[in-house]
């Protein structure tokens, strides 16, 4: 099974990215792979507005 770990928005010159890490894990529990890394350019609009939210909350509440 994979596990997401971690992962970041970023503003690149291709447009919104989404970098992340995971960990892969056995049946029985044991660790397979850590700091396993993957990324994507948003292309979903739906996804787009979620991470647009997300980015509304952290500046409204958090930068204040």
């Amino acid at each position: 099974m994979k596990k997401l770990t971690s992962f970041a928005h970023l503003v690149t010159g291709e447009g919104d990215r989404i970098a992340f890490t995971y960990s892969e894990i056995d049946k029985e529990g044991n660790l397979i792979s850590q700091n396993n890394k993957g990324n994507f350019i948003i292309v979903d609009s739906k996804l787009k507005e979620h991470i647009d939210e997300i980015s509304k909350y952290i500046t409204e509440n958090k930068l204040n």
